[in-house]
């Protein structure tokens, strides 16, 4: 058991979500910190811990022992003492659709560094439209983590859309000693003037594969994209689901958009929201869209070295930064270079 100085971290700051738990919940255990959090999720319309933050916590008590106090839902408070985090084989139910990435990205950097192979089984949501997806996960956030010296393999059983959730995976985790330098400063206008390197795709479960050709036909004419790859994706799946994705970018640097069919919602529609968000991106100059930036900030820290371009800086970015360095001592920098236009490094 540690004898360090626990920190104490108001769970209201910056945008006031689970970012601030999942981020403090994962440097607690890579450096073996204290921490208690108080006002967890305040600035939401339900503060405290719902199920899928719960499962957060628990998660990163059972692979890091740790003593934990406050951990029930609707808690707004939680204590967590942390030992040293143990590779092996664990399974984590959220038992709603709540997300099974956040869930993994919590617990995720701490068994990296463990110093032995693990591997991670989940269930509950996949696809729920609030956070990054599974295939946000896999095709975005993997392939920049694995520039950095991360290797990690995904297997899908069953994917879980909002709201019904039941969605089913598993992730087989590589241990590394030391993570390299993230570096991503090529625009991504740059890398959408090839075609190959460009996506569409559709994924569907229990929803008609017309809606996905309308989809991508509608995401093609408006972004003007002559032959791009383009996939409608028939998944296995609780419940009925249909998920939009575009993306830009190829081998490591991926920036992908995503949009939930909804009932009452066009396809054309669906498509015409996924490209103004890639659009914007595009117009931006940036590397980096915000939600990979989000999620770039942890590995960067870790590493001790690396930059990136951005759009303008998230809530949660912002947040994020400020409870890294909270907890770590350690000075992200950001420096706007234009109006759309940031950069993200540390010396």
């Amino acid at each position: 058991m540690t004898h360090k100085k626990t920190i104490i971290i108001d769970g209201s700051k910056g945008e006031g979500g689970g970012q601030v738990l999942r981020t403090s919940l994962s440097l607690s255990m890579l450096n073996n910190q204290p921490i208690e959090i108080r006002n967890i999720r305040a600035g939401r319309k339900k503060p405290g811990l719902m199920r899928q933050h719960l499962t957060c916590v628990l998660a990163a008590q059972q692979i890091s022992n740790a003593a934990v106090e406050g951990a029930e839902l609707n808690s707004q408070y939680i204590k967590f003492t942390p030992n040293a985090v143990e590779p092996g084989e664990y399974e984590f139910k959220i038992g709603t659709a709540g997300s099974t990435v956040l869930v993994c990205q919590t617990i995720l950097l701490p068994l990296v560094l463990a110093g032995r192979a693990s591997s991670l089984k989940l269930h509950g949501g996949t696809h729920n439209g609030m956070s990054p997806s599974l295939t946000f996960f896999e095709h975005s956030f993997l392939p920049a983590l694995q520039t950095m010296g991360i290797s990690c393999q995904v297997k899908t059983t069953k994917l879980g859309f909002f709201p019904a959730g039941g969605g089913c995976w598993q992730i087989d985790i590589d241990p590394t000693d030391t993570l390299s330098p993230c570096l991503f400063e090529q625009p991504g206008l740059e890398l959408e003037q090839q075609q190959s390197h460009c996506k569409a795709m559709s994924i569907v479960a229990g929803v008609k594969n017309s809606v996905a050709k309308r989809e991508i036909e509608e995401a093609k004419k408006r972004l003007g994209w002559n032959a791009p790859h383009t996939e409608i994706l028939n998944c296995a799946a609780h419940g009925q689901g249909n998920s939009f994705h575009l993306s830009v970018g190829h081998q490591n640097q991926v920036a992908m958009f995503e949009q939930m069919g909804e009932l009452g919602l066009s396809a054309e529609k669906v498509a015409e929201r996924t490209v103004d968000a890639l659009k914007a991106y595009l117009n931006s100059g940036a590397a980096i869209e915000e939600h990979l930036a989000d999620q770039l900030l942890l590995p960067m820290v870790l590493a001790g070295k690396g930059s990136f371009t951005t759009t303008q800086l998230s809530s949660h970015t912002t947040t994020n930064i400020d409870v890294i360095s909270q907890i770590t001592g350690t000075c992200i920098k950001t420096q706007q270079l234009n109006d759309k236009l940031w950069k993200v490094f540390l010396d």
